[in-house]
């Protein structure tokens, strides 16, 4: 097995290049960048929730279904997100709160495919003194085709 690609845990790291609440621009695009996913990353993420089915680690079994091979679960987008948003990033600030989401799953994930991230925030606002930012991600694969999106709030640290 290779090595699964190693993430940056050190959330305190690039703090001081992170936005902060006044300069976050909803409309404006987030920096992000491509991830190309493996079978190894797909079956590690699996490990580490539990789940064990065979469409994402038995290739015959995976090739004999609908989905003709290995496919990533739907709920690979929580392992996208982190590959695809830089140490930077305002959504990567310790002390962030997921107030919430959403998501819609069109296709799944396969080893092999390059991931790209859309993502933006498109509204802000202060409700019992705490700071909320709702935002929208889309992932795509190599192809242009849409993975899955999703709507979130998170509650900002003051």
């Amino acid at each position: 097995m290779t090595q699964a690609q190693v993430f940056e845990t050190d959330f305190w790291k690039d703090a001081n290049l992170r936005k902060v609440w006044d300069e976050i621009v909803p409309g404006e695009p987030r920096k992000t960048l491509p991830y190309v996913l493996t079978k190894e990353a797909i079956q590690l993420y699996c490990r580490s929730v539990g789940e064990d089915h065979p469409l994402y680690f038995d290739e015959a079994y995976a090739k004999a279904s609908p989905y003709k091979g290995l496919i990533a679960p739907p709920s690979i987008h929580i392992l996208l997100m982190f590959s695809c948003t830089p140490a930077d990033d305002w959504m990567r600030t310790p002390g962030t709160v997921n107030a919430g989401q959403s998501w819609s799953y069109n296709i799944p994930a396969r080893p092999g495919d390059t991931i790209t991230l859309q993502a933006r925030a498109l509204d802000k606002f202060i409700k019992r003194e705490r700071l909320f930012v709702v935002h929208d991600n889309v992932f795509f694969n190599q192809h242009g085709d849409v993975i899955c999106s999703g709507r979130g709030q998170t509650i900002r640290p003051m």
